[in-house]
């Protein structure tokens, strides 16, 4: 929710009209600290453009379905994940079309200006055929941030690859389209009810194979966010908090762009590139139907 807050903030266009949470105590706090009025039922949301659905990961398609439906509220935007199921995706896009509404999933690592620039380049042909790829996200999730709330459940948490990963996820399917073969092996070697580690294998439909490597239990912190792409005609390694370095770059005709890529907060800033879309109306920018259910699908497939 914090992130969100700040983009909108940032954003001289766009304003924060209410806060709604069940738990009155952290909607009055919410309310105290923004200057807005509170609720604790969504109905009651007073008249706006858009609501933000942030709740936990396997609320999402019910809270943004019915958010759709009993208010007049036309663009809901739903964090990541829209859903832990492919068939919880296709039911939440029926509700939401059945209201007249517009969903809008929230995949902010795709403007990652490193993210945007490799996107360009694969779909350029400059790099040739690609040959694989290794995207590793090596991250610390203690075991407070487990204990007496939802995440690591497998009701509402689905593991590793879409509380921690889904962006890495969705990167890759991002750049490369659909999976033809895949295998996931999972481990919950923290006994919780969802993979807390997953080693991924598959090959998708331009040829590149690759694998994704996710954990949240590295020892006491972050260690490690890194994709590297080899190909006909480069190779290039992405590394730093969220992918916003160029580690190395081998690219045939190309020098390494001398482009300034730091990144001043930990999630990075395409929160508030996707709400200057939002006050843009540019809702070509999110991301189409099609693209978020195969998402779903390959992270569905490689989980369970």
């Amino acid at each position: 929710m914090n992130r969100h807050i700040e983009a909108i903030h940032a954003n001289p266009n766009l304003k924060i009209c209410a806060v709604c949470d069940v738990d009155t105590e952290k909607a009055k706090a919410a309310s105290d600290r923004l200057g807005v009025p509170w609720v604790c039922d969504f109905r009651e949301l007073p008249e706006t453009d858009i609501a933000s659905v942030l709740t936990p990961s396997g609320m999402h398609p019910r809270h943004a379905a019915e958010v759709a439906e009993e208010t007049a509220i036309p663009y809901i935007l739903v964090e990541k994940p829209i859903s832990l199921t492919v068939r919880e995706a296709y039911e939440l896009f029926s509700r939401v079309d059945r209201a007249g509404k517009t969903l809008l999933p929230v995949y902010q690592n795709r403007y990652n200006p490193l993210v945007v620039l490799m996107k360009e380049l694969v779909e350029s042909g400059k790099l040739g055929k690609l040959h694989q790829f290794v995207c590793n996200v090596f991250w610390n999730r203690n075991d407070d941030y487990f204990s007496g709330g939802w995440h690591g459940t497998r009701a509402l948490d689905g593991g590793v690859l879409y509380t921690q990963a889904s962006h890495y996820v969705d990167m890759v399917h991002y750049f490369f389209g659909d999976v033809v073969e895949h295998k996931g092996i999972g481990g919950s070697l923290r006994g919780l009810e969802v993979f807390d580690s997953v080693a991924a294998t598959m090959n998708f439909t331009c040829g590149v194979v690759g694998t994704i490597n996710a954990t949240v239990s590295v020892y006491r912190t972050n260690y490690q966010t890194e994709f590297t792409l080899i190909a006909e005609k480069g190779t290039i390694r992405l590394s730093g908090t969220n992918l916003n370095e160029i580690e190395f770059w081998d690219v045939e005709g190309m020098e390494k762009p001398e482009m300034d890529f730091k990144i001043d907060h930990v999630y990075g800033k395409g929160h508030d590139t996707l709400y200057q879309y939002i006050a843009e109306d540019r809702w070509e920018m999110f991301p189409n139907r099609k693209d978020i259910l195969s998402g779903i699908r390959l992270m569905e497939m490689l989980s369970y």
